[in-house]
Parts: C-alpha cells; sequence; structure tokens
C-alpha cells in the first residue's frame, strides 16, 4: 500500500535525508521517500503492517530531527 503523510517542523534537506534512509531500513518498508521541499513522505508498505512501520518511522524521524512528527 503506497500511502502519503503531512510532516511537521523538518529543518533541512540533510534531516529529510537521514530520516528518509531510516525509515527504509524499518523491517516491512518496501519503499520510503521524504521530500524536505513538500514536507512530505511518501511510505510504500503492507496495509496490515502500515501502524506499526508508522509509529517506528516516528521515532525514526524524532531521533534524526526531534520534533518532527508524521501528521496523520
Amino acid at each position: 500500500m503506497k500511502k502519503k503523510f503531512k510532516m511537521n517542523e523538518i529543518d533541512c534537506a540533510n534531516c529529510a535525508a537521514k530520516m528518509e534512509d531510516a525509515i527504509k531500513k524499518i523491517p516491512g518498508v518496501e519503499d520510503a521517500t521524504m521530500s524536505f521541499i513538500t514536507q512530505k513522505l511518501t511510505l510504500v508498505c503492507p496495509e496490515e503492517e502500515m501502524e506499526r512501520i508508522l509509529a517506528e518511522a516516528e521515532k525514526a524521524c524524532d531521533r534524526v530531527d526531534p520534533g518532527t512528527r508524521i501528521l496523520r
């Protein structure tokens, strides 16, 4: 399943790239793209794992840039 999410407060393009790399390493993620310009995350993963992956992705984003959130 492919789904897009608005991000809150990504500070720089480098942070977005680090977040994208961290999210791609989460088990079950088929693909992930983070855009600093549009402040959006595009996530591809099995629908039944979406909530678990989103929770892990939010933790990964917070480690890179504290305060960054995935708006659902």
